[in-house]
């Protein structure tokens, strides 16, 4: 039942919430700031709904390593579609996701992700990923944190603490912006879904904040693979949820 009712929420939550981005895309032109926070806010209250109705009991360590004022790079490990639905309902401030190019052939979610400052990545086309790094390094000079999972992949290996190797050309949008570095430790979340798929299964989710990472405070060397560097932070902190 938990599979149904929350497929059916997210549906007409896509529906039902068509007036409502009329609305904002109008008061954007006199309050962007306000329009911006507005949806983000929508979205947060949606996904909490999501998880709720998905039966997912969360535990949220160091939340208070997260900046409330300034824009950051958000870098977790992922395992489940369930990843975003979560950390996104614990943003303090505006954040886009980079996302694979695919989930711009959903309409009404291209829709809310475009709005949401979210960005598309085509991991086949070097140029254009290229591109997307460039927009995502202006998104956090304007004031908005970007979420990225640097795997590049949803990693299905078994071990809960296994971590895919970094693309080390993510890391370029806080090099070249100075932004802090906040790395999510990410537990429990393809036990939603992934793990049984097609049905959904009360879970419990672990969630870290890791204490922010300023690139450049780093030596020369762990600048040069800050990838790695912060690979190897968060597969420290997966080893204490076990």
């Amino acid at each position: 039942m938990r599979t149904f009712f929350a497929v059916l929420y997210v549906f007409l939550f896509l529906v039902l919430s068509l007036p409502l981005l009329g609305i904002m895309w109008i008061i954007r032109f006199f309050n962007p700031r306000w329009a911006d926070l507005a949806q983000l806010r929508t979205v947060q209250w949606a996904f909490k709904c999501v998880y709720t109705i998905s039966g997912v009991r969360m535990e949220i360590k160091g939340l208070e390593n997260v900046p409330k004022d300034e824009a950051v790079l958000y870098i977790g490990n992922h395992r489940s579609f369930f990843d975003i639905v979560i950390t996104y309902t614990l943003c303090p401030n505006l954040t886009g996701y980079i996302s694979k190019k695919s989930v711009k052939k959903v309409p009404l979610l291209r829709l809310w992700m475009a709005r949401l400052h979210c960005l598309f990545l085509d991991r086949d086309n070097i140029k254009e990923g290229l591109k997307v790094i460039l927009a995502a390094i202006d998104l956090v000079k304007s004031g908005v944190s970007i979420f990225v999972f640097p795997e590049g992949t949803r990693n299905k290996e078994a071990d809960s603490t296994s971590v895919l190797p970094f693309k080390e050309g993510t890391f370029k949008i806080a090099s070249k912006t100075g932004c802090k570095i906040i790395p999510v430790a990410i537990t429990g979340s393809a036990d939603i879904l992934e793990n049984h798929f097609p049905w959904i299964k009360k879970s419990k989710v672990i969630v870290e904040y890791g204490k922010p990472i300023i690139p450049s405070e780093l030596s020369k060397e762990e600048q040069k693979k800050l990838g790695a560097y912060c690979h190897d932070i968060i597969c420290d902190m997966l080893k204490t949820h076990v």
